[in-house]
């Protein structure tokens, strides 16, 4: 028995011919129905009312502008004070142009007239923006509204999950045993946790397998933090293997898949090594929502990335039935509450997420020069010269007092939930600057807000950007002291490599033991650092810092670093050889994805 209906979010558009649908009758049905984004949009068409294409890209913050305090927006409060209005998170490219009958505009923002509509009389909403994310600041009470509305209020909790998931997972797995590949971060720990719960210790075995691109002392702390807890963890010494592998490999996805199927091959070869019977033995994996997602394995979901617990070896398995995934419906906020009820210690559950794959998804490998779009081109000549193309963009930098370039290298990202690869910027002060704290004087002397905005402008109003960066380092070019340095093309071609990794590790550690040290690490939720093949020099690297603050990965803001601390680390990284260029990504999620690969 159904107590209300979501259509969900997702990348179509709802006049393009395959648009995933639904029969209309649903909206007829008499029950309470949300419409979130996509589904805002197909609720509209299928009531009657018109979408169209978006004038620009709606993707990141909007001031909501609340008109009538009802339904969805029971007891909220009407204020005429734009400063008062709270922000909610965008991610579009279409829009409601017309409303069906007995629809009405129940809030805005500034580019969005139909952000929130409803027609109360049937309990129908749509909203433009994404209650569900932890950017939408009210958008938890949005939802619990109309959770209120369906009549479900208080009827889900996590204890009430982990006790139904203990009895699924003791029927799933009968009297076979779990080979769980643990990474020691949070979801793979909290999984297995909850598997030790579900079945007998002797049933569950875990294989820790370091690859190689670690972070630098990483294998033996994880190896130490989990024994702390109890797990029988087996340690696979595997380096040298994905090194070979990986070597000539190039194209992120396809360095995703191996790594992924490297994991399985570990397993196989470690399963008799151990003297274990394979026809025993389900794969266990710590795979979240956001995973699934992203790698687009759900029926309408684009992908973005494909994670190494959803390569194609692992979706054969699971095909088979041959696969445990105990928190795979979860978002990361609730993992964390989920480790707190199995008795996990905040070292472990507040630990920031590290990617399965480890640092080989943050060492960028390029095959050939790129070939730049007719798009790309175009706002590489925008960027080199606003004044003559863009006046209210050139005023904009001119504020901000920065200069904007386009860089030699393409990221992933997420517009309009769809996957971009596509290039990004980088803001640059002045001429080249003597010291890190000349050369990030834009933020000692306006802060971060004019610097984000511009990351949020420009990739709204050019897809061929979903990145933009602040240079927060260079090493003087010599002969060019007045001038930026320019950034070389990068090598080709460039791997994955021990000597690459080795710069990328050393980077790393001095991040990570940098937020301990100014005991700003509880304040950022993950610090990804970045390794770019290009510099001042041909065989020069770029560094690019990446903190995000963010609960459940699926959006992410901007970590706002105190500008002393920045200009502090900036000259610890800049004394690692080799390396040229530090840049900080100033890109929320979206349209950045958190990683670059």
């Amino acid at each position: 028995e159904y107590a209300g209906i979501i259509y969900s979010g997702g990348p179509a558009s709802v006049y393009a011919p395959d648009a995933p649908t639904c029969d209309p009758a649903i909206a007829r049905a008499g029950l309470p129905l949300l419409g979130i984004c996509y589904g805002h949009q197909l609720l509209m068409q299928q009531c009657g009312g018109s979408v169209t294409q978006s004038s620009s890209q709606g993707i990141g913050p909007a001031k909501l502008q609340l008109l009538k305090p009802t339904g969805l927006f029971e007891n909220e409060v009407v204020s005429n004070d734009p400063a008062q209005n709270g922000t909610v998170w965008m991610s579009h490219g279409d829009e409601v142009a017309g409303l069906p009958p007995g629809f009405e505009i129940l809030a805005s923002t500034p580019d969005c007239e139909h952000a929130a509509v409803g027609d109360l009389e049937r309990r129908l909403f749509g909203l433009q923006f994404h209650p569900e994310v932890t950017n939408t600041e009210r958008g938890d009470v949005y939802l619990k509204n109309f959770i209120r509305l369906c009549g479900l209020e208080n009827s889900w909790t996590l204890d009430d999950f982990l006790n139904r998931e203990i009895e699924r997972l003791r029927e799933t797995v009968g009297d076979k045993k779990i080979f769980f590949l643990i990474s020691g971060g949070v979801d793979s720990t909290v999984a297995f946790a909850l598997l030790a719960r579900a079945v007998p210790p002797e049933h569950l075995l875990g294989l820790f397998v370091d690859t190689g691109f670690m972070r630098d002392r990483e294998g033996a702390a994880v190896a130490e933090a989990l024994k702390a807890v109890g797990v029988n963890l087996h340690v696979s010494e595997a380096g040298p293997l994905y090194y070979e592998k990986l070597k000539g490999v190039y194209d992120p996805e396809e360095k995703r898949r191996i790594i992924g199927e490297l994991f399985l091959e570990v397993q196989a070869r470690e399963v008799p090594a151990l003297g274990l019977n394979a026809e025993e033995w389900y794969l266990g994996q710590g795979t979240i929502y956001p995973d699934t997602i992203e790698s687009g394995s759900t029926k309408h979901s684009h992908k973005i990335k494909t994670h190494h617990n959803r390569v194609p070896a692992v979706e054969e398995l699971i095909r088979l039935g041959r696969v445990v995934e105990p928190i795979r419906d979860l978002y990361k906020d609730e993992v964390r509450q989920l480790g707190r009820l199995l008795g996990l210690p905040d070292t472990i559950v507040e630990r920031h997420p590290f990617p399965g794959p480890g640092l080989a998804v943050r060492c960028l490998c390029l095959e050939a020069p790129l070939t730049p779009t007719e798009d790309e081109n175009a706002v590489a000549d925008l960027l080199a010269n606003p004044a003559a193309k863009d006046a209210q963009l050139d005023q904009q930098l001119s504020a901000a007092g920065v200069s904007a370039r386009i860089l030699p290298v393409r990221s992933v990202g997420v517009q309009g939930d769809q996957r971009s690869y596509a290039r990004c910027a980088a803001l640059f002060a002045g001429s080249q600057p003597t010291s890190s704290r000349e050369l990030l004087a834009p933020l000692f002397d306006q802060g971060w807000e004019p610097l984000l905005e511009l990351a949020r402008v420009i990739p709204n109003q050019h897809r061929a950007l979903n990145r933009m960066l602040l240079c927060a380092g260079a090493r003087p070019s010599g002969d060019q002291a007045n001038a930026w340095p320019p950034l070389s093309e990068p090598r080709f071609p460039v791997d994955l490599n021990p000597d690459r990794s080795e710069v990328l590790r050393k980077a790393d550690r001095i991040v990570h033991d940098f937020q301990l040290e100014k005991k700003i690490y509880d304040e950022i939720w993950q610090f990804p650092v970045v390794l770019i093949p290009s510099g001042v020099t041909p065989t020069g690297e770029s560094i690019v810092l990446r903190p995000i603050v963010s609960t459940d990965a699926m959006t992410a803001s901007v970590y706002p670093m105190n500008p002393e601390y920045l200009a502090a680390l900036s000259d610890r990284l800049m004394n690692i050889a080799g390396v040229d260029f530090l840049f900080y990504d100033l890109t929320s999620k979206p349209p950045g994805t958190i990683e670059w690969e």
